[in-house]
């Protein structure tokens, strides 16, 4: 079972261009909770995402509420500067969902506060608003697929030629 991003109301193209390349490239589904602020045809989020939208599992969602009505039994994580535990400190499972806000106000509060034993963030210098939201997907998913030992992921490379 894949690990699950979730992005909620996400505004601009290029991250969620860039998190649709990082999905596919790691075999994550890709969850986009509406409103979106662009359209799904925007040329910024197709170039973000090069040409590896064949290999993604992308689901649309109305609203939370039914995202939430579709997967009753998930392991979710709320990723947000407001959590007081980091990412490292839970234990992930394949049935996770990661969910990250849009890019100018995070994820809702009261979503983060009904939930906020489950909430996780990234650490970061105290002076500092956030990182960038791509970034923060990548990070947060990859500890995740370490934990389940990358399930599913080639883990060797090769150099060309003899050495």
């Amino acid at each position: 079972m894949p690990l699950n991003i979730v992005l909620v109301e996400p505004e601009i193209p290029q991250n969620t261009g860039n998190i649709a390349r990082t999905c596919a490239v790691t075999g994550a589904i890709l969850h986009l909770v509406k409103p979106l602020g662009f359209s799904v045809n925007d040329r910024y989020l197709k170039r973000a995402g090069l040409d590896y939208w064949h290999l993604l599992d992308i689901r649309y969602h109305e609203s939370l509420n039914d995202f939430f009505m579709a997967h009753p039994d998930g392991d979710f994580y709320f990723c947000s500067t407001k959590a007081r535990h980091i990412y490292t400190e839970v234990k992930y499972t394949e049935n996770s969902f990661l969910f990250f806000g849009k890019e100018t106000a995070g994820l809702p509060e009261e979503l983060l506060k009904a939930n906020y034993d489950r909430c996780v963030r990234i650490p970061m210098k105290d002076e500092a608003r956030s990182l960038n939201l791509s970034n923060s997907v990548a990070i947060v998913l990859y500890e995740a697929l370490r934990q389940l030992d990358f399930p599913g992921l080639k883990l060797e490379g090769a150099l060309r030629g003899n050495l």
